[in-house]
C-alpha cells in the first residue's frame, strides 16, 4: 500500500539508485548451491541469489543486495531437461516464470501432482509440501523466485536426493552448509552431517490434490494487477505482495511512494525508473530495488510488463 504521510530526507543519486539495481546480464551463478548439484539431470542448474541470504547450502553464494527487505530474491536458470529435486521450504517459494516452460512436480517422489507453467504465469508454493521443478522447454530458462522472510530457513530434502549427494561425495551439514568431499574439504568433527530425512518425515509433508494444486497458480492472461496480497486471487499467506505492472508505450504510471523498500522486476519489454528529476533505464531481466519513501513512477518507450514485491 502506498504511503502518503511518510517523510523522506535521503537524496537519492543515480549511483545511488545504480547501486541497488541487479542487470540480468551480471548475475552472477552459483552451479553448487545444493545438495543435488552434482545428481543426474540437476547438475547443470545455476542458482542466483539476488536480494537477501536465500537458502543456499554454499557459503560462498554471491548475494548481491544483502539489505533486509522482508523477503528474499532469486532466481534459477536452467538447460532443457535440467531438474531441480524435491525439497520443502520453512516460509513460502513464489515463481514468476520469466522465459521457457517449466513443470514443477509435487510430492516426495514429483508424481503426485505436476503443472505446467508459462511465461508471465505466478506459482506459489506452500511450506510443508515437497515440490521440485524441470524446465521442459526447447531453450534456457529462468525463473525470478520469492522466498518469505529475511530468513528464510533451510530446506528440507527428500530422502532420495541424501541417496544421491552421498554418491557424488557431498554431505550437508546441520549447520546448512555443503561439505564436497570430492573436492577435498573434510567433514567437520564439530558439525555434524544432516540427519537423512526419515520416511515418517516425509510422510507428514502435506500432498495436494489436482484441483487443490490448481489454486497455487495465477495466469498471465489473468485481469487485474494484483496477484499476492489482500483479497488478491493467490492469497496474502507468503509475508510480501506480488503485483503486475504493465505499461503501454510512452504512458507513464501512478506515482508511487511506499513506506518500505520494494522491488521491481522487468518481465517484458524495458522501462524508464523517474524520481526527483533523476532517470535510471531497466531492461527486460533485470530487477531493481526502489528505497522507501522514494515517489517514483515508470514510463517505456516499448511497452513493459513488471512485477512488483513488497510488504
Amino acid at each position: 500500500m502506498a504511503s502518503t504521510a511518510l517523510r523522506r530526507d535521503t537524496i537519492w543519486t543515480a549511483s545511488d539508485m545504480a547501486a541497488r539495481l541487479v542487470r540480468y546480464a551480471d548475475l552472477r551463478p552459483c552451479y553448487n548451491a545444493f545438495i543435488d548439484c552434482r545428481s543426474p539431470g540437476s547438475e547443470a542448474k545455476e542458482n542466483f541469489t539476488i536480494i537477501g541470504p536465500g537458502v543456499s547450502e554454499n557459503p560462498d553464494q554471491h548475494v548481491h543486495i544483502a539489505e533486509p527487505h522482508g523477503f528474499n530474491i532469486g532466481g534459477a536458470r536452467q538447460p532443457p531437461g535440467c531438474v531441480n529435486s524435491q525439497h520443502s521450504h520453512d516460509t513460502a517459494e513464489v515463481f514468476v516464470v520469466h522465459t521457457g516452460q517449466w513443470r514443477f512436480d509435487i510430492g516426495e517422489h514429483g508424481d503426485n501432482v505436476q503443472i505446467v507453467c508459462n511465461p508471465g504465469d505466478v506459482i506459489s508454493l506452500p511450506t510443508g509440501m515437497f515440490r521440485g521443478f524441470t524446465n521442459v522447454g526447447n531453450e534456457d530458462a529462468f525463473l525470478f523466485a520469492i522466498l518469505g522472510s529475511d530468513d528464510p530457513g533451510r530446506v528440507t530434502w527428500a530422502p532420495d536426493v541424501f541417496d544421491m549427494a552421498s554418491d557424488f561425495g557431498l554431505v550437508l551439514l546441520q549447520n546448512g552448509e555443503l561439505v564436497d568431499t570430492v573436492g577435498g574439504q573434510l567433514v567437520p568433527t564439530e558439525t555434524p552431517p544432516m540427519p537423512r530425512t526419515t520416511p515418517e518425515q516425509a510422510a507428514a509433508l502435506w500432498v495436494p490434490s489436482a484441483q487443490e494444486a490448481q489454486a497455487f497458480v495465477w495466469r498471465a492472461g489473468a485481469k487485474g494487477t494484483a496477484i499476492i496480497g489482500d483479497a488478491a486471487p493467490l492469497g496474502d499467506g507468503p509475508g510480501f505482495t506480488l503485483d503486475r505492472i504493465m505499461l503501454d508505450l510512452r504512458d507513464a504510471s501512478a506515482v508511487y511512494r511506499y513506506d518500505h523498500a520494494h522491488v521491481l522486476f522487468i518481465h517484458e519489454g524495458s522501462a524508464t525508473l523517474i524520481w526527483d528529476g533523476d532517470t535510471i533505464d531497466l531492461g527486460t531481466g533485470d530487477t531493481i530495488s526502489v528505497p522507501p519513501g522514494l515517489s517514483h513512477w515508470l514510463t517505456s518507450d516499448t511497452g513493459a510488463v513488471l512485477y512488483t514485491v513488497g510488504r
